[in-house]
């Protein structure tokens, strides 16, 4: 087991053992024990009681955090020439079709968010071996595949994230920076536990809220009463 330096065990002895905290608290204590030398980002750990591999369980959706993600979100829109305007005006970091498709051919992948239209997604779908393992993969259901191009690249601009339960049963997402004020980032993680208590399946029996864990980049984790939440 790796040995805790002075700032980590300084950081682990600030957090009551056995304490679940408000998310008022767990966000001013992460602020406080976050003590890396660049603006760390803050995560969110929901283990929901849930089954993934059953279809009923699945537990995916979008949100827009109040507060932004605190992240410059790299956007490619893969539009056709009618739509670039629209997309360049939006903020869309890089404007394109073909070029773009051969680009990702080729193996670049240097962006965060992809957006596209349904008529495009068919020369799309060869790339799925790149682009799938990568998270970038356009999706309907996460808003990124649409005829409003401007409207989805002004929302992933403005700190809409999508989420979905892993295999284990957990959603994790990045909600915001160590820079960000204790009410902004409290602000952020109640939105997205909201948007989980929303999309809770009907056929999730018992508790649905297990636990939740706020921590930061190489910070401990702090876990907060899902009661209180």
């Amino acid at each position: 087991m790796a040995r805790l330096t002075k700032k980590q065990k300084e950081a682990h002895a600030k957090i009551e053992k056995n304490k679940l905290y408000s998310l008022e608290e767990a966000s001013a204590l992460i602020k406080e024990i976050t003590n890396v030398k660049f603006d760390a980002s803050v995560d969110l750990a929901v283990r929901l009681g849930v089954d993934p591999r059953k279809a009923n369980q699945m537990v995916r959706g979008v949100v827009t955090l109040p507060h932004g993600t605190g992240k410059e979100v790299k956007v490619l829109a893969l539009v056709t020439p009618d739509k670039e305007a629209e997309a360049k005006e939006a903020g869309a970091d890089f404007v394109g079709l073909d070029e773009y498709l051969d680009k990702i051919k080729g193996g670049w992948t240097d962006v965060d968010v992809i957006i596209t239209m349904p008529s495009v997604m068919g020369k799309l779908g060869p790339l799925g071996r790149i682009l799938g393992p990568r998270g970038l993969m356009p999706n309907p259901k996460t808003g990124t595949v649409t005829m409003d191009v401007a409207k989805a690249v002004t929302d992933v601009k403005g700190g809409k994230i999508d989420f979905k339960v892993d295999k284990t049963g957990i959603v994790h997402a990045a909600i915001g920076k160590s820079s960000f004020s204790a009410d902004k980032i409290a602000g952020n993680a109640k939105e997205l536990i909201d948007t989980l208590v929303k999309l809770k399946p009907a056929a999730a029996k018992g508790i649905y809220m297990k636990s939740i864990y706020l921590s930061s980049t190489m910070s401990p984790s702090v876990q907060l009463d899902p009661k209180a939440v």
